[in-house]
């Protein structure tokens, strides 16, 4: 019982999804209970023709027919609107599952970055897809379920009274016993639910994982490792299934059916022991057919522990996901009008405890200027980029964006001054038009416009589709080089007055790397660059060159200054 009221805030969180589809609830509940009505009045029809008709020899062939005729209708309504109040359920749970899914997905874009390097991708994708599922059983199974089965008891409890209260009083000492059962039953089943849930988010990540590292897999032959990864992972996750399948088979059906074979004793006793003519043949019936169906709703609800405890765990998941705290921005929603940044003083770690990754970092970028940061792999120079995007806000220091505090800045402020480009550029599912726009009203004309530029004019216009030309996410038609001019394209139409590349030219040939170094001059004239190299070849041409070393800023100044200066730079160059 602690168990349930413990649940209780994320049962109540997740029925208030239901209140915008109050009617057709109303209307689903209201076919379930005269659905139940009509499937209790079956043994009282045959209880009066055994008392009344065949005990009595009194076979009215008019009177038979009618009774029969009316029992055959009764159970066609029962059926029937069985099946149409199960049709609402399914079309309540599933707009409901689709406005959750919408929320967590909401939610999960606005996560601070740190949350997607804490966790898997594979985890926060099992919460949108399995969880948001099990919710779903919730509306169209639980809800249904327990809704039907509490009328049938209802009811069927009524009916008793009415018929014979001694035997009704007979037949009810099995409600206790069911509610005892529920409580045990949620005791153990609840933390065995929620690791299993926990294990099954583990496995997707796996699947994931080795999907996007299929071609590492196998070069390095590691399909042995991986595979007997996952193997663990799933009998983990078979033998917490095993214990629930225990539990249900040893608490839900068998012991109920014990209770009902016990009960049903009891009727049989007191009708044998209870003076002649004190019970009819008809009552017995009525009471043993009203027993078995009894029976069947509690075993129901019961059952249903099962089902309503993975979606309260589902929704436990769900809503730590929902509830959980935003990437901050500030209130400025003033565009950017200069791309010059000052930094004074910045000191980051990515956790409390975690190593110190930036210490006391003093830099000043004029506006329309092109400054280079380079250092050894883990110096901080993808951070500090990281920072200036406005991505980790929470540092020691001040970051100042055209004469404003970075943290004082809106999200849209922020994302329409401030772009960069990373070194793996990413390529949606869409066509060519919708990967370069990204959803902003252009011209086709401009965007053919911009290809020329990118030098990629040719290329897709040689594609049958042209624009609309259909590209996949791994799109491996595409080279490094043209994927990267791709983006190239997108800064285009955005103009941002401070544009950040990460090592965008790593990967990528000499010559599509002279095309980018082109465009990048051309964009100086109205954005402030930041380009973080190892090809120093490509950064010669810098206003100021940042030299970082473990978090520090070693050196600084241009090309000819360092070069004179023979340090850690210089080395470098020569190297």
């Amino acid at each position: 019982m602690a168990n349930f009221f413990k649940g209780w805030p994320i049962l109540k969180r997740l029925l208030t999804y239901g209140i915008r589809w109050k009617k057709l609830f109303l209307l689903a509940f209201f076919f379930l209970l005269i659905a139940s009505i009509s499937e209790i009045l079956g043994p009282v029809l045959i209880s009066y023709f055994l008392n009344n008709i065949l005990t009595q020899h009194n076979l009215n062939k008019k009177i038979i027919l009618i009774i029969f005729t009316t029992f055959i209708i009764l159970q066609n309504i029962s059926i029937i609107l069985n099946y149409f109040q199960m049709l609402i359920f399914n079309r309540i749970a599933i707009k409901i599952v689709e406005k959750i899914r919408s929320e967590v997905m909401e939610s999960a874009l606005l996560q601070p970055l740190q949350n997607f390097h804490a966790q898997p991708i594979g985890k926060i994708t099992s919460k949108i897809t399995n969880d948001t599922e099990a919710i779903k059983e919730l509306y169209d199974t639980v809800l249904n379920t327990i809704f039907r089965s509490l009328s049938l008891i209802f009811i069927m409890s009524i009916t008793m009274l009415i018929m014979q209260w001694k035997m009704a009083l007979v037949s009810m000492t099995l409600f206790p016993l069911v509610i005892i059962v529920i409580c045990i039953y949620q005791y153990y089943s609840t933390p065995i639910l929620r690791t299993i849930r926990s294990y099954l988010a583990k496995i997707n990540n796996e699947f994931n994982e080795i999907i996007n590292g299929m071609l590492i897999i196998q070069q390095f032959v590691q399909q042995s490792r991986f595979k007997k990864s996952i193997e663990n992972t799933s009998k983990l996750n078979y033998n917490e299934k095993m214990k629930i399948l225990k539990i249900d088979g040893l608490l839900l059906r068998p012991l109920l059916n014990l209770f009902s074979s016990i009960v049903l004793c009891e009727l049989i006793t007191l009708f044998s022991l209870s003076p002649v003519g004190a019970f009819t043949v008809g009552i017995l019936y009525a009471f043993i057919s009203y027993l078995n169906r009894l029976n069947e709703p509690l075993i129901s609800i019961t059952t249903q522990q099962s089902i309503l405890q993975q979606s309260l765990v589902a929704g436990e998941r769900i809503f730590k996901l929902i509830d959980s705290k935003k990437q901050q921005y500030g209130y400025d929603l003033k565009p950017l009008k200069t791309g010059n940044i000052q930094i004074s003083n910045l000191n980051f770690s990515y956790q409390k405890k975690s190593p110190i990754i930036l210490k006391n970092i003093n830099l000043n970028i004029p506006s329309k200027s092109f400054t280079a940061l380079i250092g050894h792999t883990g110096s901080g120079k993808s951070t500090l980029a990281n920072l200036i995007m406005g991505y980790y806000p929470k540092y020691q220091g001040s970051i100042i964006i055209d004469q404003r505090p970075l943290k004082q800045l809106s999200y849209h402020a922020l994302r329409n001054g401030i772009y960069m480009v990373q070194q793996e550029p990413t390529i949606f599912t869409g066509t060519i038009l919708s990967n370069i726009t990204l959803g902003k009203k252009i011209s086709e004309k401009k965007v053919w416009t911009i290809l020329k530029k990118t030098k990629l004019h040719s290329f897709f216009k040689s594609m049958s589709d042209g624009l609309n030309t259909t590209l996949l996410q791994s799109s491996h038609h595409l080279s490094s080089g043209q994927k990267q001019l791709i983006s190239i394209a997108r800064i285009l139409i955005l103009n941002p007055k401070i544009l950040i590349l990460d090592e965008a030219t790593s990967n990528i040939d000499p010559e599509t790397e002279q095309s980018i170094q082109n465009i990048l001059l051309s964009i100086k004239k109205y954005s402030t660059l930041i380009i973080i190299a190892h090809r120093l070849s490509t950064i010669i041409n810098a206003d100021n060159i940042v030299v970082l070393q473990q978090g520090k800023i070693i050196e600084q100044g241009n090309h000819k200054k360092l070069i004179q200066k023979k340090g850690i730079y210089y080395d470098m160059y020569h190297s």
